[in-house]
């Protein structure tokens, strides 16, 4: 038989990948902005690792060097010359500095390093478990019913059902072909966030403070670009706790701290007093156990060998505190740890809330995962 020449074929076709093309400058800011987060917005410290890769990898060419790359970054407004301090009050000029415009840049490669592979929606809130009167379409149907309102009623649907029900010779419409489609409340929901600074972060020789910077500043862009009705306070606890901007992400950097818990849990409950909406919850990450408290003469009362009972038990009264303010807490432990482990148990019990045992390659999935989870219904009392 003779194909038809208009027979259009169908198929897959498989090719070999091919990169999308990216000037030298491109590649060296995605690499720029990786290591700035590693150093905590040191620019010279980035640059000189930048360096020792470019001598290991040959990243530049003869045409595009290093130094043309610095002048890039100028002239396209990601670095400015700053005045540092020279030790004797001075300044000596020579200093640069990244901008806001980087800051922002890092947050968005965080949020695409993190949650890119992730399936994104068209909503700009969380969506609830209760469907009724809302005021966001889900694409569901059902038959209209006395009191619906008549905005509600999916025209094309009920006179899809008309034409079938009593056929296209004459149009007929009644009450039994009206279909009204489903719409869910939107729910705004206020997070925060806390990150453990204690020295633990960077023990043994892993760096567990940039991950946790990554996911902090991927869960704020993915906030303020996705849910812009949704608030998120970032705070970092050591001997004590205190709050921090988003813009302040990149420069996060760990101290000789113990670990006060309870501090973090005051202020992260604080902050989610002051605010509107109804559902509210809070992100602990932490590597450790909790190894002080501050008494309140001011006094802190410190203790580092295992899990003290005086300690632990003012963390446990504050998971409960938080649970009669309908204030879910979820834990990511990275330690596995059995004695910690078993206190995250205890504590997560308290509260009513989760706890995650993970390391640090899929902490952001699975804050990622949690916080879409948490579309849930409107909390009563």
């Amino acid at each position: 038989m003779k194909k038809d020449k208009n027979t259009v074929r169908k198929g897959f076709v498989f090719k070999q990948y091919e990169a999308p093309q990216q000037s030298t400058f491109e590649k060296l800011l995605e690499i720029f902005k990786e290591l700035i987060t590693h150093t905590s917005g040191d620019f010279d410290e980035a640059i000189d690792w930048l360096k020792q890769l470019n001598t290991e990898y040959q990243l530049t060419t003869p045409d595009y060097t290093i130094d043309d790359f610095i002048e890039d970054l100028k002239k396209k407004g990601y670095i400015r010359e700053e005045i540092k301090p020279d030790g004797t009050g001075k300044g000596d000029g020579s200093g640069l500095e990244i901008t806001a415009k980087t800051e922002r840049a890092i947050r968005k490669h965080a949020l695409d390093q993190i949650f890119g592979k992730l399936k994104r929606g068209t909503s700009g809130n969380h969506s609830t478990s209760k469907i009724g009167a809302g005021d966001e379409q889900i694409g569901e149907f059902r038959n209209y019913q006395y009191g619906d309102a008549l905005e509600r009623i999916s025209m094309t649907e009920s006179l899809r059902n008309s034409q079938i029900n009593h056929g296209m010779d004459q149009f007929y419409l009644d009450e039994t072909d009206l279909v009204v489609e489903e719409t869910q409340f939107k729910a705004q929901m206020s997070t925060v966030l806390m990150i453990d600074i204690s020295h633990s972060m960077i023990l043994y020789g892993e760096d567990r403070i940039t991950p946790a910077k990554k996911v902090a500043m991927a869960l704020a862009e993915l906030i303020t670009s996705r849910y812009p009705k949704d608030t998120l306070d970032i705070l970092v606890f050591g001997n004590d706790a205190w709050p921090v901007s988003i813009q302040e992400l990149p420069y996060l950097n760990v101290g000789p701290y113990h670990t006060n818990t309870v501090a973090g849990l005051n202020l992260a409950m604080d902050m989610l007093r002051r605010k509107r909406n109804t559902n509210k919850q809070i992100f602990m990450i932490t590597d450790g156990k909790p190894s002080c408290v501050r008494e309140r003469n001011g006094d802190y009362y410190k203790n580092s060998m295992g899990l003290d009972p005086y300690i632990v038990g003012q963390c446990y009264n504050k998971a409960r505190q938080a649970r009669k303010l309908h204030i879910p807490i979820t834990t990511f432990m990275i330690a596995q740890d059995a004695y910690l482990m078993q206190f995250v148990r205890e504590f997560t019990y308290a509260n009513q809330g989760k706890a995650f045992y993970t390391g640090l390659s899929n902490l952001g999935e699975m804050i990622f995962e949690d916080y879409e989870k948490n579309r849930k219904k409107r909390i009563r009392g």
